[in-house]
């Protein structure tokens, strides 16, 4: 096989024509495929491991690194995290120019939570990449890092592979930005906006300061806006980046109510970029709000004409947009007849809630929650489904800002309206139980039971509520063994079960269970409660190793972090 050809790939086929030059034959001999055939009827049935060690053997011989990214692909498929770390480092250190086997390596420590050791595989990478191709590397190492638990070292790695180039012009302004992102991930805003500074400093026409420093003015830190003013002066308006920060500019004046500023920056980007669809649609939003309803138009219409000619997604969610402001428009022209024919336009009432959502919840972050609300309560309801839409929405933004009480209210309000619905009953009893009303909770589920008895959430959420609090264990479970009835194949409440058997105190069944529910689905909540019945069990490193898996598959789930919090570890 050759180094660029794969397991499945045909060998070349001979030169069908005279002159089509040698014939190249692959290197697939016959034991190189019986032993990939081993290894790939091994993962198949069951035993990666032993696929794994074929395939990475095969890889080592050939040299190939598509073999050696599915001995990586076998290894993360079984959630063997070490295992993967060797096969990437074979990699590298066998075809030692790959970036794309630095990239593993990185991502896998990243995962494994060994961040002190990325540090000489980041600066690899950096040194590696193509000047043409370094700054969108360095661009991206904040999000690579995002999952990362322990911020302080992530920003310590970042700020030390960064250094050679915060002293490089072509650099130094990304660099910047990047680190600054590091210190925003920790909330340290006044260090995020020094970077920002310095990288604006560096190259006063860059957008990357200036979008960190957008981020920092949504986060109340109004001494980046001048970052932001001056890059606006300073940048060339026609490149896309530059778009980007005028427009996200103009939002933000939008949405802390400086209208007036606002539509100058839309004006002048409306002017210089006409053939750019989404400054108009804000432009006609704030022409309308000052009630200049031709000019509303206008920009309105020349916002549809652009958004039908690029014809894609965005587009369509803006027309549903636009179709609603020029409802409003002749609604306010007393055309009741023109504004019920622009609603008909509008043929999914969601995507008009998830444009106001998005208002809503900038609003909201800046401790304007009573206005999101009313916001979202001002949509037009021509439909009953269209009230259930708002509450659901409103709820849903107040659960996102953990404002539980007057979700749970909302709740209780969209239940009083659709009461037929029992997905909504179950979202205020689970609203009921984060306000702090666990008795409040109880009602709602038995009460959901009795009118819907083959709901199995109802079993499974009231019998793990209780299991969690250590309360009548053995009726939680037999709420929860009902709930397995109802849905037998759900990993969700297995865990449930496990964990109210843990909580009774049968250790050795809990474990059981939890391992099955885990193997069917990989899931942090259910490492949390498999973590803590091992560690329990005095299994110490089986327990680091599941709880170090929950962190790969989300770094910021609420009850493997209070686990870990509770028991003082730190995988």
């Amino acid at each position: 096989m050759s180094a660029q050809s794969t397991p499945n790939q045909a060998a070349p086929a001979a030169a069908a024509t005279p002159g089509a030059g040698e014939v190249v034959n692959s290197a697939l001999n016959a034991p190189l495929f019986y032993q990939l055939l081993l290894g790939e009827l091994n993962v198949r049935g069951g035993e990666p491991g032993t696929g794994y060690s074929f395939i990475l053997d095969a890889a080592r011989k050939q040299r190939d690194p598509l073999l050696y990214r599915r001995a990586v692909e076998v290894a993360l498929q079984a959630r063997s995290g070490e295992a993967a770390l060797a096969a990437a480092r074979a990699w590298t250190q066998e075809l030692p120019g790959s970036a794309e086997a630095r990239r593993f390596e990185l991502q896998i420590l990243l995962a494994l939570n060994r961040v002190g050791e990325t540090g000489p595989v980041l600066q690899s990478i950096l040194n590696e990449a193509s000047p043409a191709d370094r700054n969108d590397t360095i661009n991206a190492i904040p999000q690579t890092y995002a999952r990362v638990t322990d911020k302080n070292q992530a920003a310590a790695v970042v700020r030390e592979a960064l250094g050679p180039y915060l002293k490089q012009p072509a650099h130094a302004a990304t660099a910047f930005t990047s680190i600054g992102r590091m210190y925003l991930a920790q909330d340290q805003l006044p260090e995020a906006l020094v970077s920002a500074r310095l990288g604006h400093t560096a190259e006063p026409a860059s957008a990357f300061p200036a979008l960190l420093a957008l981020e920092l003015m949504e986060r109340g830190e109004q001494q980046a806006e001048p970052i932001v003013r001056q890059q606006i002066e300073a940048g060339n308006i026609n490149t896309a980046a530059d778009t980007a920060v005028a427009l996200a500019y103009a939002r933000i004046l939008i949405d802390t109510q400086r209208n007036m500023e606002a539509r100058v920056q839309l004006e002048r980007l409306t002017a210089r970029q006409a053939d750019q669809a989404e400054p108009w649609l804000l432009l006609g939003s704030l022409q309308l709000q000052e009630n200049a309803l031709p000019a509303a138009t206008a920009s309105l219409e020349k916002y549809m004409a652009l958004a039908r000619q690029a014809g894609d997604e965005r587009s369509a969610r803006g027309l549903t947009q636009a179709y609603l402001l020029m409802a409003q428009i002749a609604e306010k022209r007393q055309d009741f007849a023109a504004a019920n024919a622009w609603l008909d336009r509008i043929e999914n009432a969601d995507e008009i809630m998830a444009a106001q959502m998005r208002r809503a919840s900038l609003l909201a972050r800046q401790g304007q929650m009573p206005q999101a609300r009313a916001l979202l309560r001002s949509q037009p309801e021509r439909r009953p489904e269209d009230a259930r839409l708002k509450l659901v929405a409103e709820a849903q933004l107040l659960r996102d800002f953990k404002a539980w009480k007057e979700a749970y209210e909302v709740y209780g309000e969209a239940v009083a309206r659709f009461p037929d619905e029992a997905d909504l009953r179950y979202d205020q009893a689970m609203m009921a139980e984060k306000a702090g009303k666990p008795a409040d909770m109880e009602v709602l589920l038995r009460a959901l039971i009795a009118a819907k008895p083959d709901f199995h959430h109802a079993y499974n959420a009231l019998g793990y509520s209780l299991a969690d609090r250590n309360e009548r264990l053995p009726e939680a479970k037999r709420l929860i063994e009902k709930a397995v009835e109802l849905a037998p194949g759900d990993a969700y409440i297995q865990d449930s079960l496990g964990w109210v058997e843990f909580r009774l105190g049968n250790t050795a069944r809990a474990l059981e269970i939890l391992q099955a529910a885990y193997g069917k689905r990989p899931d942090p909540e259910i490492a949390a409660h498999l973590g803590e019945v091992l560690w329990v069990k005095g299994q110490r490193e089986e327990a680091l190793k599941i709880w170090r898996e929950g962190l790969m598959l989300s770094a910021d789930n609420e009850t493997l972090q209070g686990t870990l919090k509770r028991l003082r570890v730190k995988p």
